[in-house]
């Protein structure tokens, strides 16, 4: 059976990252982008990965230009942007496409898991990832991390 943990991206630094080295973790999946509406998101995500961290969350930014074109840097630029404008800290990877043509593995996996309304409709859509490597549960975008009903899956993940 296949996991999330069964996949593999890149880092921003272009070093290979297998998802494997995270099993056992609970994962957020976050597609990012830089010039979004929801790009404050970010500084949301990394409170989070500071509070539950140390309880075995993981949180990994994934940086997409798939929606609206609000990605269309390099990869260095990305990190060099996230560092400078909110501190990021959490896992990040290279630029994926999230849907369309070129769809990495990864994401044509989770729309299996979630069906086709658990799919990515713009920037900052999270999928939860439990410790076994099972879709979990969806957010989409506008749902802020610091919302309750996002905390409180995340409580539920970690638990």
């Amino acid at each position: 059976m296949t996991t999330a943990y069964d996949f593999q991206l890149t880092t921003l630094k272009g070093e290979p990252l297998p998802l494997a080295q995270f099993s056992g973790r609970p994962t957020i999946l976050i597609n990012t982008a830089s010039q979004c509406g929801f790009t404050p998101q970010y500084a949301d995500l990394q409170l989070l990965w500071d509070e539950f961290k140390d309880q075995g969350l993981n949180v990994l930014g994934i940086p997409c230009n798939d929606f609206g074109r609000q990605e269309p840097d390099t990869d260095s630029t990305i990190a060099a942007f996230c560092q400078r404008a909110y501190g990021i800290t959490f896992p990040m990877t290279g630029k994926i496409h999230v849907r369309g043509e070129g769809i990495h593995p990864l994401y044509a996996w989770l729309a299996t898991q979630g069906g086709y309304f658990s799919r990515p409709r713009w920037n900052f859509h999270k999928y939860l990832i439990n410790r076994d490597g099972k879709m979990m549960d969806w957010f989409a975008s506008i749902t802020n991390p610091k919302a309750a009903r996002f905390r409180h899956a995340i409580e539920r993940l970690i638990a």
